[in-house]
């Protein structure tokens, strides 16, 4: 026990650089409450204790305003900073060293029995925010960022952003670039912002379009355009033939 306590705390030690002291993790990180509670709530939940389960869950939700329902399963090295307002839903799966932030809904979409939350793999970072919503699965070492919606599977090291959630950052493999701690999942301050290079595109286009306009409305003025009709009745005349059609 007096091990995964320790374990814990140097979580909290990897991940924050605000934390001063092992006592302060334990008195004033709500995060580390909220897994300590979960820890309880779902070895009584594991062993058929499902109304204690319960309500130790609420008792930890009523403590710390993060709500982890006791049948998620969580792995090791599992980090909520901040805290407030994180959901996490009873089907949920999370894989070891994992990272959410305040706001975060790991939520289910269907009303069925059954797997109906998210499996969030390992190293993944989860910005303040973001809603990860049903049976989907984010990919080892990817990073979700703030206030993002995803519903659809995300693969592994890929980086998202944006409502619905889109992938701006692909990268193949695990290296060590991918697996390093990026705080609420934003690795580069430069990331793309896909929206953005839409409207650019869009905008980029219309300018074209509108200088070919231009062009084109010079050459249409009155003399022009009788003009261009004469030529084009003199290319018809010069036709064989075409004295026989009129």
């Amino acid at each position: 026990m007096f091990k995964s306590l320790k374990r814990e705390i140097d979580v909290v030690f990897d991940r924050d650089p605000a934390v001063r002291s092992r006592l302060e993790v334990i008195l004033c990180y709500p995060g580390f409450h909220a897994i300590m509670i979960y820890r309880v709530a779902n070895w009584l939940w594991r062993r058929n204790f499902k109304l204690l389960g319960r309500w130790v869950s609420h008792l930890g939700r009523f403590l710390t305003a993060i709500e982890i329902h006791p049948g998620a399963t969580i792995g090791h090295g599992f980090f909520i900073d901040h805290g407030m307002g994180v959901v996490i839903g009873e089907t949920t799966e999370i894989a070891d060293n994992v990272t959410l932030y305040q706001g975060v809904t790991l939520g289910g979409t269907s009303w069925e029995k059954g797997k109906r939350h998210p499996t969030v793999l390992e190293g993944t970072i989860v910005g303040a925010g973001a809603k990860v919503l049903g049976p989907i699965t984010v990919g080892a070492d990817a990073r979700i960022g703030s206030n993002a919606v995803v519903v659809k599977d995300v693969p592994p090291g890929a980086t998202v952003v944006g409502i619905p959630g889109r992938i701006v950052k692909a990268r193949g493999g695990l290296d060590e670039e991918m697996r390093r701690f990026d705080a609420y999942a934003i690795g580069t301050p430069d990331l793309p912002d896909p929206m953005a290079r839409i409207v650019d595109g869009l905008l980029s286009e219309v300018q074209r379009l509108s200088a070919r306009v231009s062009e084109l409305e010079a050459g249409l003025d009155p003399e022009g355009h009788a003009r261009a009709v004469t030529d084009a009745e003199a290319r018809i005349h010069r036709l064989p033939g075409a004295g026989d059609r009129r």
